[in-house]
């Protein structure tokens, strides 16, 4: 309920409401936490506390998220799974939402725009497929990358090209 605290409609003695209960439920349910309602924090993997975090995050039902690396410690179907509810929060609820992320390809997916910094500076900002570009990137990160199409979704899918190991033929 921690989520909710801010927020709670609560009852002249203090006590959640049943809407703010219901509220708890749906995004223990809509994280796939339900089964670990009844644990402590200390008591979650990595990935189930990253989960948790989430959850307390959606809870609040905030018109704006701030999310600093919001899928550390998820494995790949957690990945996506919890940047798709982000991404349906904020296209069926009109919720803004700021994902700080170093997984360029995550934000090429499910982010409209990117901003990408270098130095604490905006270096460019726009939709993936202007600024997520070779050169750009080679700007920022000092690497050459591969900037192709996802097969599947179209949006830019970035692949570093270590030289070393290209010419190599490794």
């Amino acid at each position: 309920m921690g989520g909710r605290y801010a927020w709670a409609s609560t009852t002249a003695w203090g006590w959640e409401t049943e809407h703010d209960l219901d509220i708890a439920r749906r995004v223990l349910r809509e994280t796939e936490l339900e089964e670990l309602s009844g644990r402590m924090l200390n008591e979650l993997s990595g990935g189930e506390r990253q989960r948790a975090l989430l959850a307390r995050a959606l809870a609040t039902e905030a018109t704006i998220l701030l999310l600093d690396e919001p899928t550390a410690n998820l494995d790949l179907a957690h990945q996506a799974a919890m940047l798709s509810l982000v991404r349906s929060r904020c296209d069926d609820h009109g919720t803004a939402t700021v994902v700080i992320t170093h997984d360029l390809n995550l934000a090429a997916e499910f982010a409209r725009h990117v901003l990408l910094l270098k130095e604490g500076r905006t270096w460019a900002f726009g939709p993936p497929t202007q600024v997520l570009t070779p050169r750009l990137l080679k700007e920022v990160f000092a690497i050459n990358v591969l900037v192709d199409g996802h097969p599947v979704t179209g949006v830019p899918r970035i692949t570093p090209v270590h030289q070393a190991s290209w010419e190599s033929g490794v």
